[in-house]
């Protein structure tokens, strides 16, 4: 820049006539998501985004996360914007208000978007765990169907024509497929795994039959569905069934479980690691998962599961090696009691899981994800 140009002229051109190139890595790195990890109704996306702000943090960037409810204290900056939904109305202000001059902006699409692209004017990047297209009508049946299309076209629409050509993570290639279903181009689409901890000493398996489940209690997750085949399983099995986790749907599935059945609700990490250790089957009914990251922690525990055949969970469990993928009702209530009753194929799948998990580490998540928001930096054109 000439010299002889006033410092206060100067200093009111556009910033991007100050940088002839990006930094290789975006330093401020700002988070919109639904919750903290210290919400409640935290889950795998909630883990997720954690996982990857601490990373980040620790490599040195400069990292928000942009939140509705409550925010805890972490290692990186947490902001509330909010309640549960106001907080999507108020994230635009409270981005200008409370966060300022960002490099990337990353926008964890969880079915209801920010819609983002729409008021920020800097480089995006969309984080998504899986497309919520068949969930809408579970979650809004009935009299609020319209409201269950009305999310399903915006969410569709947020994520292919409000974007333009940015780029979006997904956890896992179902989420890919999924993308690509709705229209996305398959050359925006970046497939970044989730990781899990290295979990410390085993603390033994459970002597008698123990089988677990772990998850938000809402409906997508059809802990009801695992009561009723638990009906079927149990007399021939014996054995107890935990359902660990807590959510909106607690009271009625209380009401609906049998015999043997014990609800812990929200567990700490120490006795999440002892349960899982303990049990023989991790169970996972779910409708659809991102990935489902509760397999990935049982299996380094050297647990394996059975679930259904669905996006995310045909990902993280390799079918007849770290467990079994069942097409329908009866073939899951049947590999539960075939598994349950032979001790050394149970052995085999958990340690050919433990093995298969070995490959997925928060640290490795954590630089392919840099490696992505540096693309996005450097794609994008004001």
């Amino acid at each position: 820049m000439p010299q002889h140009v006033p410092s206060r002229l100067r200093a009111a051109l556009p910033r991007q006539q100050h940088h002839s190139a990006p930094p290789p890595f975006p330093r401020r790195i700002v988070f919109l998501a639904h919750r903290d990890l210290g919400n409640p109704s935290a889950g795998g996306s909630e883990l997720l985004v954690d996982r990857l702000a601490d990373g980040l943090s620790r490599l040195g960037h400069q990292v928000t996360l942009l939140c509705g409810g409550p925010a805890a204290y972490r290692d990186y900056r947490v902001v509330s914007a909010g309640g549960t939904y106001g907080h999507y109305l108020r994230a635009r202000s409270a981005f200008a208000r409370q966060v300022g001059e960002t490099d990337l902006l990353v926008e964890v699409c969880n079915g209801m978007p920010y819609l983002s692209p729409l008021w920020h004017r800097g480089p995006t990047l969309c984080l998504v765990n899986h497309v919520h297209t068949d969930l809408w009508p579970m979650r809004f049946g009935g009299p609020l169907a319209p409201a269950a299309r009305l999310g399903r076209r915006l969410e569709h629409w947020a994520l292919t024509g409000a974007r333009g050509s940015g780029l979006l993570v997904a956890v896992s290639p179902s989420t890919a497929q999924a993308l690509r279903g709705i229209g996305v181009e398959r050359e925006r689409i970046r497939v970044v795994h989730n990781g899990v901890e290295e979990p410390g000493p085993h603390t033994g398996r459970s002597a008698e039959p123990l089988f677990v489940a772990v998850g938000r209690l809402v409906e997508y997750k059809r802990i009801d569905l695992l009561l009723r085949l638990w009906e079927r399983v149990r007399p021939v099995t014996g054995g107890r069934l935990v359902i660990v986790g807590d959510g909106p749907e607690r009271e009625r599935l209380e009401r609906l479980a049998g015999a043997g059945v014990t609800f812990a609700g929200h567990v700490s990490e120490a006795e999440k690691h002892r349960l899982l250790c303990a049990a023989w089957l991790l169970l996972h009914p779910s409708a659809v998962e991102g990935w489902g990251l509760v397999v990935t922690e049982a299996a380094v525990r050297e647990t394996p599961a059975v679930a259904f055949d669905v996006p995310g969970l045909r990902d993280s469990v390799v079918d007849g090696e770290t467990g079994v993928l069942a097409a329908g009702e009866s073939s899951f209530a049947a590999a539960w009691c075939a598994l349950a009753l032979a001790a050394e194929r149970r052995e085999r799948m958990g340690k050919a899981a433990r093995d298969h998990a070995a490959q997925y580490r928060w640290d490795r998540t954590v630089r392919q994800f840099r490696a992505v928001a540096a693309e996005a930096v450097r794609g994008w054109s004001p």
